[in-house]
């Protein structure tokens, strides 16, 4: 009888990696070391900052802590990660800071920077998550969280798994 090989767990997660730079505005996904996409992106219209309450983009190492909006249809609006059923109108829904399409939820990975009191990236829910204002999309417009255009975000929902790396950057 052979003798039984040890089999490794591959983490799926670790061969992704999401860079996002704010004086870009864009967001690069990596697969093995190797860029495969680049997407536009809008982070906070208020700059980069991590306090609670600041509506500032968290800078660091980040992991995507969850995945929402699987069947969601694109454009769907959510509350509080719940899909409300309502379809936001793209273009037309100014001023309003809506999440729509698919919700990846990040928590910081940095003690002192993006993770602890006050500065919390989970407790802040930040995410990365469709917008109704496409138009804004290339520059800063959000309240914190990195806004991505809703077929764009419903793409990179399907191509990476949960715990991939985040590192948002200036």
């Amino acid at each position: 009888m052979a003798p039984k090989r040890n089999k490794q767990k591959v983490n799926p997660a670790e061969n992704y990696q999401l860079i996002i730079s704010v004086a870009d505005q864009k967001l690069y996904l990596y697969k093995n070391n190797e860029l495969m996409k680049t997407y536009l992106v809008s982070t906070s219209k208020y700059g980069i900052g991590n306090k609670n309450s600041s509506f500032k983009t968290p800078l660091g190492k980040h992991v995507v802590s969850s995945k929402i909006g699987r069947k969601a249809r694109r454009g769907s609006i959510f509350k509080n990660r719940r899909n409300t059923k309502k379809i936001a109108k793209i273009g037309s829904d100014r001023n309003k800071d809506l999440i729509t399409s698919r919700i990846l939820r990040l928590k910081g990975l940095e003690p002192g920077k993006n993770k602890g009191k006050g500065i919390d990236t989970f407790e802040r829910c930040i995410y990365i998550h469709g917008t109704a204002e496409e138009h804004l999309i290339g520059k800063p417009a959000s309240h914190g969280c990195i806004r991505m255009k809703n077929r764009d975000i419903a793409e990179l929902f399907n191509l990476i798994p949960r715990n991939t790396i985040v590192i948002i950057g200036r």
